[in-house]
């Protein structure tokens, strides 16, 4: 059985970061399944490939040669693929662009106006990723720019702040902070909260505000991939979460108010694309969303 280019990526991760909680973070992937994968490929290629006890990682003689090796073809098979999605795109004239919540804030209709005069004819397909990937399908190379949240934590992305905004919290109507104008973070420390997935990494540790808890571990009352799962949770009294102001209105409904949090940092909304990735067509629709977002 041949080896696939998704277990060399794996192998590779874990032999630039010796570990294997690290490389899961940077892969996107639990810890668990990042070990089976990596088994498997030594199965496949009989031979052990690391090292490992409880203080660290190490590459064997076979692990070093085969990370010498999949490097090159990575980066090789990676160039391919850019090249194929060049000339797919300019067929086409389709620019695909990701995102990982609703973008409203009349932002969108905007950027597609200014991406029209920069680029005639050419077409932008949306499509809607879930939290399991912060990066909205640029790191696995489907979509070729992607609305995001800021932080994210994949190597090669480059990122544009498009929109600051504050911190709201959602929480059900029948909570007794509920008719607050705002509400001090310190005042819901406490909470069970719904958080993103752990493969969200950065992300998932922003919109918990892990930065302002002080070593407080979060109630993480429920993991969610979606804005629906998220918004049936809260909205059922089980537990709040925090949000953009932007989406505070966008995902307003029966049931849930978004009230403004005090004493923490703002979110931040920005357009990301592959840093290798040159195309003018690329080029031109990060140009427009900074022209939309008047930056």
């Amino acid at each position: 059985m041949d080896a696939h280019l998704r277990d060399l990526r794996y192998f590779v991760a874990v032999a630039e970061e010796l570990n294997f909680t690290r490389a899961a973070e940077r892969l996107h992937l639990s810890q668990p399944a990042l070990s089976k994968q990596i088994r498997g490929l030594e199965t496949t290629l009989r031979a052990q490939l690391f090292r490992r006890d409880r203080r660290q990682v190490e590459l064997t003689a076979a692990g070093a040669a085969l990370h010498a090796v999949a490097r090159s073809l990575l980066q090789d098979w990676d160039d391919a693929v850019a090249v194929v999605a060049a000339a797919a795109a300019q067929d086409t004239r389709v620019l695909r662009a990701g995102t990982l919540t609703s973008i409203g804030r009349a932002l969108y209709p905007a950027i597609i106006d200014q991406f029209a005069k920069r680029q005639p004819g050419w077409q932008v397909e949306l499509h809607t990723y879930g939290w399991g990937d912060p990066t909205a399908g640029l790191q696995d190379r489907v979509a070729d720019a992607a609305f995001v949240w800021l932080p994210i934590d994949a190597p090669g992305i480059e990122a544009v702040v498009l929109a600051t905004e504050r911190r709201f919290v959602a929480i059900s109507v029948r909570h007794p902070l509920a008719d607050r104008k705002t509400i001090e973070f310190s005042e819901i420390i406490d909470e069970p909260v719904v958080a993103l997935p752990a493969t969200a990494g950065s992300q998932r540790d922003f919109w918990l505000a892990i930065d302002a808890r002080a070593g407080r571990v979060p109630r993480v009352a429920a993991e969610v991939s979606s804005a629906d799962e998220k918004f049936e949770i809260v909205s059922s009294g089980a537990a709040i979460t925090l949000l953009a102001e932007g989406n505070a209105e966008i995902y307003s409904r029966e049931g849930i108010v978004c009230i403004p949090l005090s004493g923490l940092e703002p979110a931040r909304l920005a357009i990301a694309w592959r840093r290798s990735d040159r195309r003018p067509a690329v080029q031109d629709f990060v140009q427009a969303c900074r022209d939309a977002a008047d930056i």
